[in-house]
């Protein structure tokens, strides 16, 4: 199951790498900086994934220029704290902004 969960998300990652662009402003990344910030996005869910403690159906991940963003919902708050040290040890990972409420 987890082998297919990945699979999933390198499949999603490869699809939104094609629809992107190459220039690079403030708002928008470059090419590859969005293949970076895939990457990154796609180690940090897995990485969320095979932790016992979280539940990563209801966690989100987004990646800009390397800041991590969590979102979604989990059931404490100790989750909330391992959700972003999960995040945090991701190699590229710059920094971590956590958005995770408690149910």
């Amino acid at each position: 199951m987890k082998i297919l969960n990945i699979t999933i998300l390198l499949l999603i990652s490869l699809l939104m790498l094609s629809v992107t662009s190459c220039g690079a402003t403030n708002n928008r990344e470059s090419t590859g900086e969005y293949i970076d910030d895939t990457v990154i996005t796609t180690k940090v869910k897995t990485a969320i994934m095979q932790d016992k403690m979280l539940s990563a159906a209801e966690i989100n991940v987004e990646t800009f220029k390397g800041v991590v963003q969590l979102s979604g919902f989990v059931s404490s708050r100790a989750e909330i704290t391992q959700a972003t040290s999960v995040a945090r040890a991701v190699k590229g990972v710059s920094s971590v902004k956590n958005d995770i409420r408690i149910k």
